[in-house]
């Protein structure tokens, strides 16, 4: 699976689960940890924990095995390796105070890019 399919499988089994607010960002150059960051925002723990479950299911589905998940003790924040794609889901509160967004954002002040009917 390619990059591109990978993180719109991840971002269409956030939309699946009606998560908030989606973006992704290319972190390409900026960091080896990563090509891309899926950020999203869940409105309840419960939501969160819902929103990152689904990513993972997805991803086995398509033979994609996460190489871990952190976060599942209190879903205010879950974290989904999928190794080229990190998806980031948060509750509102903590998105707002960590802000990955401006954080990878490009130089420049580039907004990072949401998702095709955002």
């Amino acid at each position: 699976m390619n990059l591109d399919e990978l993180t719109r499988l991840a971002v269409d089994a956030l939309e699946d689960v009606k998560a908030v607010d989606v973006r992704v960002i290319d972190v390409r150059g900026k960091t080896a940890i990563t090509d891309v960051m899926v950020i999203a925002s869940g409105t309840s723990d419960r939501h969160v924990k819902a929103l990152a479950d689904n990513v993972v299911i997805k991803a086995k589905e398509q033979g994609v095995q996460p190489l871990g998940v952190e976060g599942q003790n209190t879903n205010e924040w879950v974290l989904v390796d999928l190794n080229d794609v990190v998806v980031h889901v948060m509750l509102p509160e903590v998105r707002d105070f960590y802000n990955l967004e401006k954080l990878w954002s490009a130089e420049g002040g580039e907004d990072p890019l949401a998702v095709e009917g955002e």
